[in-house]
């Protein structure tokens, strides 16, 4: 017989994530209030925050466009919520992150609201400011990487918050609080993820950091080619969970993905550091069913097709190459350089080389791609940066323009 005292036995062993809605364009103290009631559904955070403790607070700083309007970065209202519940409860908050690779943090800093932050008296830490503060931090049972190359900030924070923006990614489906966790790398860090394995990698470095709450900034997200130059979706949400597996698999049914298509989600269940399971997720607030909405797919985003420019798939490639050569292409569209496509083979996996095409026009692309077949052209990782890519299509004949990193694609990854 199950009686009540077994049903809320049941509720408890759940995780949980809270959904709170806001209204259109809501100023601090409605965005505070939103993380407030986000946090008191998730049972509060007193249990993982004590008086005395770092906490670092994590918001995504990827790139320019720094609008709000954008949905690129996570807006400063929620972080500086966050500082604040964090110095009631006694503890000390730091607002840090890195930008992408090849992207100066403290322009974002300073052009989408961070530096007035600064100027009312809070923490806001560019993590790349301190160039030789960094440290190897070990991962437990790395799949990828034993050690990881993070900020000396990062491993003396006693707590780790992610704050990500809710968006579609054009390599890993979403990105969100896992993913999330890549800003607090080195650069040097970034690309070895890449070129080693993102999927594995970044859950090693979950592994590493152990983050003890997520808080995601969904209220202008976006679509299509995210993280940057995707569409902007209003949403005006908070959403809110200690488990980051279980908020990652929740805000992946929040833009109309499966949880399971998610792959970084997946890995990270699959290594017992969170739930994935929808029936084994307790969503507080409001409901699921009436503010998702399907997000434009990263791969449906207005594709780019050329006379004379070929692109195989094998059957097996991931989603992660398949996405990225589309990314790549769409760069390469927006810096007026289509016109070096014809003539050129892409073949992402472990498809064999076509019969007919001389090597020097063929592209190959992953770590997937077999030594034997790969050409003087291939581009490694796991997947590859997008510009990588764009370099060796362009082969020589133009310099990759990058369309978001201030720094040559030939510094950035030395």
């Amino acid at each position: 017989m199950i009686t009540n005292s077994v049903i809320e036995d049941m509720k408890i062993s759940k995780a949980k994530v809270a959904i709170v809605k806001t209204n259109s364009s809501p100023d601090y103290p409605e965005i505070r209030q939103a993380v407030e009631k986000a946090l008191d559904l998730i049972g509060g955070v007193q249990d993982i925050i004590q008086p005395g403790h770092l906490v670092l607070i994590n918001p995504s700083w990827v790139a320019p466009p720094v609008e709000r309007e954008a949905g690129c970065i996570t807006l400063p209202e929620i972080p500086r919520a966050l500082a604040d519940i964090v110095q009631e409860l006694g503890a000390r908050p730091v607002i840090a992150e890195s930008s992408a690779v090849g992207v100066d943090s403290e322009k974002v800093i300073q052009d989408s609201g961070y530096q007035q932050l600064r100027e009312m008296g809070y923490a806001v830490v560019d993590l790349k400011k301190n160039k030789k503060a960094y440290v190897t931090l070990p991962s437990e049972n790395g799949k990828v990487f034993e050690v990881l190359e993070c900020w000396e900030l990062v491993q003396q924070a006693d707590v780790v918050i992610s704050v990500p923006k809710l968006k579609t990614h054009d390599q890993t489906e979403m990105t969100c609080a896992i993913k999330k966790l890549k800003g607090l790398l080195t650069d040097k860090g970034k690309r070895a993820m890449h070129q080693e394995g993102l999927f594995e990698g970044v859950v090693d470095l979950m592994t590493a950091v152990k983050p003890k709450l997520a808080v995601v900034d969904a209220i202008i997200c976006q679509e299509g080619v995210g993280p940057i130059f995707g569409k902007p979706v209003e949403m005006n949400l908070i959403v809110a969970g200690k488990d980051l597996v279980a908020v990652d698999s929740t805000c992946a049914r929040l833009i109309g993905y499966k949880p399971a298509e998610t792959l970084l989600t997946v890995n990270a269940a699959a290594r017992g550091l969170g739930i994935i399971d929808t029936d084994k997720i307790e969503i507080l607030g409001a409901s699921l069913d009436k503010v998702k909405r399907r997000f434009l797919r990263s791969i449906e985003d207005d594709p780019v097709k050329v006379e004379g420019f070929r692109l195989i798939h094998a059957e097996a490639t991931c989603t992660g190459c398949r996405n990225t050569i589309m990314s790549a292409l769409i760069d390469m569209r927006n810096a007026d350089q289509l016109m070096y496509l014809p003539g050129v083979t892409v073949i992402t996996g472990g498809t064999p080389l076509p019969e007919g095409i001389p090597r020097d026009e063929i592209v190959t692309v992953g770590l997937c791609m077999p030594e034997e077949s790969r050409t003087e052209r291939h581009v490694q990782g796991c997947p590859p940066n997008n510009a990588l890519v764009v370099q060796a299509i362009i082969g020589g004949r133009a310099e990759v323009k990058r369309m978001y990193a201030e720094e040559s694609l030939d510094k950035t990854e030395q």
